[in-house]
C-alpha cells in the first residue's frame, strides 16, 4: 500500500509469494511422508517391542504419531490453498490490467 493509501499489486511479488507457499506445502508433504514412513504403527511397534512388553505404551505413541500426522496434513492442505488462491489473484490481476490496458488505447499485442 502506498502512503497516501492507495493499493496496488505487484505480480511478479505475486507470482513468487505463491511459488513460496508452493514449495513449502511441497516440502511438508516430503516431510511428513519420511515421518509417516519412520514413526508408523509398524516402525513403533518394531521399536518398543524390544524395549517393552505393554501395548498401552505401544498404542499411545502410535496414536500421537497418527495426531501429528493428521495435523500436518492440514497444513499442508492449507498451504496448497493458499498458492492456488494466489495463482487466482494473479491470473485475475493479469487479465484485468489488460483489458484496462486496452481501454486506455493499448492493443490486445501490448501496442498502442
Amino acid at each position: 500500500m502506498a502512503d497516501d493509501g492507495t493499493s496496488f499489486y505487484e505480480p511478479t511479488a505475486g507470482r513468487s509469494l505463491a511459488r513460496k507457499f508452493e514449495m513449502q506445502a511441497y516440502d511438508l508433504r516430503a516431510y511428513l511422508k519420511r515421518f509417516e514412513e519412520e514413526t508408523g504403527e509398524e516402525a513403533i511397534t518394531d521399536g518398543f517391542g524390544v524395549l517393552t512388553e505393554s501395548a498401552e505404551v505401544t498404542s499411545a505413541y502410535i496414536s500421537y504419531s497418527e495426531d501429528v500426522a493428521s495435523a500436518m496434513k492440514v497444513v499442508h492442505k492449507h498451504l496448497d490453498r493458499i498458492a492456488d488462491a494466489l495463482r487466482k489473484v494473479n491470473a485475475n490481476t493479469e487479465v484485468t490490467d489488460d483489458e484496462l490496458a486496452v481501454l486506455f488505447g493499448k492493443s490486445k499485442g501490448g501496442e498502442q
